[in-house]
């Protein structure tokens, strides 16, 4: 039973971990108006795009906690934030709304999506310089106290390997894609689905005992009329 409590408290805490990479302009509107409703059914925001290509389109990358989303948590996530949309309606043009997973070389915006991506290579965007450079390139090695740690692909003579670097500088990192990174990606999606599945039958187990059990009688004493 505490094992139960403590699963969905780490769950809970998992949905509503701050990014340290966020929107501004109308996509930090958007977001502040979906991230709750995305929470409330499960999932957590990654990121809100507004891009003019093709047409205007609002691009929604969400996932669950364990970084992963299907085309059944397209479609809730779709039911869930459309009504809100239409009725703020926060983009004064005609849009295309398309939610989509943050894919395999995913941009990573949570410490823990740092922590998850340790060993991989990234590419990292600065907002400003540092050490006269705005773009790195490494692996990761881990992130602690608002700092990313990587490991420079690229080393020069008389350079430390190591590059640490506050996450609050950070405009964006993302995972390259590898031979590797495909495979833990594709080993870990197998376990996470197979996961979701047995949460499904559970519950499905448990809504049909509900329906199973007895309605309760009416105890109350008869009335007598004199």
């Amino acid at each position: 039973m505490t094992e139960q409590t403590e699963t969905t408290e780490e769950i809970i805490a998992d949905l509503h971990e701050p990014r340290f990479i966020t929107e501004t302009g109308m996509p930090a509107r958007v977001a502040q108006l979906i991230e709750p409703s995305l929470n409330g059914i499960g999932f957590r925001l990654v990121r809100v795009k507004i891009s003019a290509s093709g047409g205007e389109t609002l691009q929604i990358m969400a996932e669950r906690p364990d970084g992963f989303i299907n085309i059944e948590d397209c479609e809730a996530i779709n039911d869930a934030i459309s009504p809100i949309l239409d009725l703020e309606d926060p983009i004064a043009a005609a849009y295309r709304l398309e939610i989509s997973s943050p894919g395999i070389d995913r941009p990573l915006v949570r410490v823990s999506d740092v922590m998850r991506a340790e060993g991989h290579e990234v590419k990292v965007e600065l907002a400003q310089l540092v050490n006269n450079r705005k773009r790195y390139r490494g692996y990761v090695v881990g992130a602690a106290e608002g700092k990313l740690v990587i490991d420079k692909l690229e080393v020069k003579e008389g350079e430390d390997a190591h590059v640490i670097i506050e996450l609050s500088d950070i405009a964006e990192i993302r995972l390259v894609l590898t031979d590797e990174l495909i495979r833990e990606s594709m080993r870990a999606g197998k376990t996470a689905e197979k996961e979701q599945k047995e949460l499904k039958r559970e519950e499905r187990k448990k809504h049909a005992a509900e329906k199973r059990k007895p309605k309760p009688k009416n105890t109350a004493p008869d009335t007598v009329e004199t």
